[in-house]
């Protein structure tokens, strides 16, 4: 099906990202980058100690930054 005036970006998510938890953030950050640990929390009904695990270990790996407002794929 498609829609015209909207375009599919794809999304490849890293292999070496393997819980569930880190897909989604990366996910989500793909689509709101600058989203905070507040709106991961609330966007994916996860805690806020999920969300500060998953986005240190992300930051760890090179996959993510952390802005001024919140975070972004690096």
């Amino acid at each position: 099906m498609h829609h015209s005036g909207q375009s599919r970006s794809t999304v490849s998510i890293p292999d070496d990202i393997e819980s569930a938890q880190a897909k989604l953030v990366y996910l989500y950050l793909s689509v709101w980058p600058d989203a905070t640990t507040e709106d991961l929390c609330t966007a994916l009904d996860l805690t806020t100690r999920t969300v500060c695990l998953v986005t240190s270990t992300l930051r760890r790996r090179g996959l993510l930054e952390r802005t001024d407002t919140g975070f972004k794929l690096a």
